[in-house]
């Protein structure tokens, strides 16, 4: 069971990808700032024992794949990334809380998708597997049974 995480309790692999943007689209992402947002992203993630697997800072949003324990889901990921980062960014770099005087660093919402190396063909198909003997029950969704 190479590449899968452990917990006490569970063995997995989660993985997201989030996008987020600057509020207005504003181009403030740049030399220090960008390299502190990467540093506090890092750290934060590491915190709740979310690793990261690659991430792209751009001037004006955000690209990063992470890879999350099953306890924690991708909304509380972006609402923990994103709030603290805001808060300490402005915090550090006085510029942006000029320029973002609501204390809203981030635009509204952010694009999350799930990524793994097993495709949904694949489970459906081992799952098939599973049902080779009288014990068995499958489980089918409403409208097919």
């Amino acid at each position: 069971m190479r590449g899968y995480r452990h917990s006490s309790h569970a063995i997995y692999e989660i993985q997201y990808h989030f996008v987020w943007i600057t509020k207005y689209r504003y181009k403030v992402l740049t030399s220090k700032i960008a390299m502190r947002l990467r540093d506090m992203v890092r750290q934060g993630c590491e915190a709740k024992r979310i690793a990261v697997i690659s991430g792209n800072i751009r001037p004006d949003h955000v690209h990063i794949l992470l890879s999350a324990p099953p306890w924690i889901s991708p909304s509380q990921i972006m609402q923990y990334i994103k709030g603290r980062s805001s808060r300490l960014l402005q915090d550090e770099f006085p510029e942006l809380k000029k320029r973002y005087w609501g204390q809203h660093l981030w635009g509204r919402g952010y694009f999350c998708t799930t990524v793994g190396p097993v495709t949904e063909e694949m489970i459906k198909a081992y799952i098939e597997s599973q049902h080779d003997d009288d014990d068995s029950i499958k489980i089918v969704p409403d409208f097919q049974s």
